[in-house]
């Protein structure tokens, strides 16, 4: 008792602190993780580090969960020594009807263009991939949920126009939430622009490939999504056009086992076959060989 009463302020404010390799180092002093540094897989809770997940083409390396990730990552998977030329970005979109819900559609627009460079939830490029010429139409589900307004419809059929003066394969790979109810009817039309622009691509006997990543929803997957002269999906990927809880609500009944997944789809004949995001590269170049043969 007598030792403990005889113990000074500064004494006892170091029982709150540690010691770590003979240096006292206070909590308070301790360094902050730079945000961003790690990540935890979200199927599996693994945590590594965003640079080790980047070496694995954001594909979990416990239980191979693919997370989503966008353009810039694909056209640096698949594209030729990161070589390609982006196209059609002048294309912006437009506020033609006015619309306001919790904010106005031109305001959201400024928003998303002042914090990304992204400018559409669709990126065109052009480039080689395992030395054939392809058009890759990428969407990003960052900006609006990778939803389908205008300029996607326009930026697709001036594609599809690229691919038919050049005799070039299509692949679009498909990421989005669906239709972009800020535009109304100007987006329900993309539905059957870019359908009949792909039509122009089967005539011509030039190759049009759907890949559907996760989520792949709505108005894509009811039109374009589903027209491919080969329709491939990703591992794990949620494909269809109202989400499963929609749909469980409204029948009223459990759903089967990983419904609307791409491997229930691949047993039920809506796919042709389902790619690993680090086999995608070779699988593409076999298919673009196949179809130039």
């Amino acid at each position: 008792m007598a030792g403990e009463e005889g113990q000074t302020e500064e004494t006892k404010s170091s029982w709150f602190k540690r010691i770590k390799k003979g240096i006292l180092t206070s909590t308070a002093e301790k360094k902050e993780t730079p945000e961003g540094l790690w990540t935890k897989c979200p199927e599996c809770n693994f945590i590594c580090t965003m640079n080790e997940l980047r070496e694995q083409l954001f594909v979990c390396p416990k239980c191979n969960y693919h997370h989503r990730i966008g353009s810039d990552e694909y056209f640096e998977i698949l594209f030729d020594d990161g070589a390609f030329q982006v196209m059609f970005e002048n294309i912006r979109s437009k506020d033609f009807l006015k619309f306001t819900d919790l904010k106005s559609y031109e305001k959201r627009l400024n928003e998303i263009w002042a914090k990304t460079d992204i400018t559409d939830s669709i990126r065109v490029a052009s480039g080689n991939v395992n030395s054939h010429a392809l058009v890759v139409a990428c969407m990003d589900f960052e900006f609006i949920g990778g939803s389908l307004g205008s300029v996607m419809g326009e930026r697709i059929s001036r594609a599809v126009d690229y691919c038919l003066e050049h005799k070039t394969p299509l692949l679009i790979i498909c990421k989005s939430g669906g239709a972009r109810m800020m535009e109304s009817a100007f987006s329900l039309m993309q539905l059957a622009k870019v359908s009949g622009k792909l039509s122009q691509m089967t005539d011509a006997g030039i190759p049009y490939i759907s890949f559907l990543t996760d989520p792949s929803f709505g108005g894509i997957s009811a039109s374009f999504g589903m027209l491919g002269d080969l329709n491939i999906a990703e591992p794990g990927a949620l494909i269809g056009f109202a989400g499963p809880r929609v749909i469980k609500e409204t029948i009223k009944r459990d759903l089967p086992e990983g419904f609307q997944r791409s491997e229930f789809l691949l047993e039920h004949g809506f796919l042709d076959f389902i790619v690993d995001r680090k086999a995608l590269k070779e699988r593409l170049g076999a298919v673009l060989l196949l179809f130039k043969n």
